[in-house]
């Protein structure tokens, strides 16, 4: 996507409602370089007898055939999206010999090098998105006001209105972004740094239902880094492997195998009986070599999904 230079390209839509609105032109597109920059020559409409300027944009155009392209407007600004026809070299997976389960959370991430808080605030995280969310909350409480006149809701939206929500879609659309960039450069870093990973099968429609942690589940990008993560070890050859939903990685104990069952499960809010921690681990087998020693919930979990990749028959509910 190339965003356009200066105010020369404007369009007229018929819908002000449609978050994106556009057309798409497969005949008379013309693209080329002019020094750093491409240029962009659209047909001229039949009725129109004035003046045709062709349009700057920041990138190059590759030296491919190009399909169907795409013009829209999106968060106050104009877009163009150029389908290339070309083949991508084969990305060759060089083997590490290590394989990992990634426990997910709300916060962070677990696997076999520790926690990772790539999308909240944290050691490594991303710093300036909290400050992103605080300022969606801030745009949201100006919109509120846009929408009343004297204390009445406004039946029509007048222009300011419709300034502060394309700033508050501009919001919304950075956070998407940080975060996108955020999860594609873990995946990237998953994939090749192991040859084997196993996740979990969350129920996150299920998840969502609560109103106590959805807003944080929306935020982890569950759904988006399974997604992310089979198609990335589907083209690079790493071998993935899904939990089953009803597989106790949480209460099943990483050393000895010792499941928790009634009272002794771990819930949210930790365990009542022996008056432990949401976040903390104990195994009450007197067998284990971990008897009554506190261990990271997350990380016995991440050990748990390490554990099925070479056991698969252990995926199912114990």
């Amino acid at each position: 996507m190339f965003p356009f230079f200066g105010s020369m390209f404007f369009c007229f839509f018929q819908s002000k409602k449609a978050r994106r609105q556009g057309f798409k032109l497969n005949q008379g597109v013309a693209l080329a370089k002019e020094g750093n920059h491409g240029k962009l020559t659209l047909p001229v409409p039949a009725p129109y007898k004035g003046e045709w300027h062709s349009i700057r944009f920041s990138e190059v155009p590759k030296n491919a055939e190009f399909g169907t392209v795409s013009f829209y407007r999106e968060h106050g600004h104009y877009y163009m999206a150029v389908p290339y026809k070309y083949e991508m070299p084969p990305y060759i997976h060089k083997h590490t010999g290590k394989k990992t389960g990634i426990d997910v959370n709300v916060s962070h991430f677990n696997d076999a090098e520790g926690e990772h808080y790539f999308l909240h605030k944290g050691n490594n995280g991303a710093a300036n998105l909290g400050r992103v969310y605080e300022n969606i909350k801030h745009q949201q409480r100006i919109l509120a006001r846009k929408l009343e006149e004297n204390g009445q809701i406004a039946g029509k939206r007048s222009k300011s209105y419709q300034k502060a929500r394309t700033k508050l879609q501009k919001l919304y659309e950075r956070a998407h972004r940080m975060q996108d960039d955020a999860m594609h450069k873990y995946t990237t870093h998953l994939v090749r740094e192991y040859d084997a990973i196993c996740i979990e099968d969350l129920d996150v429609k299920g998840m969502l239902m609560s109103h106590v942690a959805s807003k944080g589940v929306h935020r982890a990008l569950f759904g988006r880094f399974r997604s992310y993560l089979e198609y990335k070890c589907k083209s690079a050859g790493v071998k993935l492997v899904i939990a089953n939903r009803f597989y106790p990685s949480t209460q099943r104990c990483a050393v000895c195998g010792n499941i928790k069952k009634n009272d002794e499960k771990i819930t949210l809010s930790g365990n009542k009986k022996h008056g432990t921690k949401h976040n903390e681990y104990v195994c009450y087998n007197k067998k284990c070599p971990n008897y009554n020693k506190v261990v990271d919930r997350d990380m016995n979990a991440m050990m748990n999904l390490t554990f099925l990749i070479d056991h698969p028959r252990y995926n199912k509910a114990l």
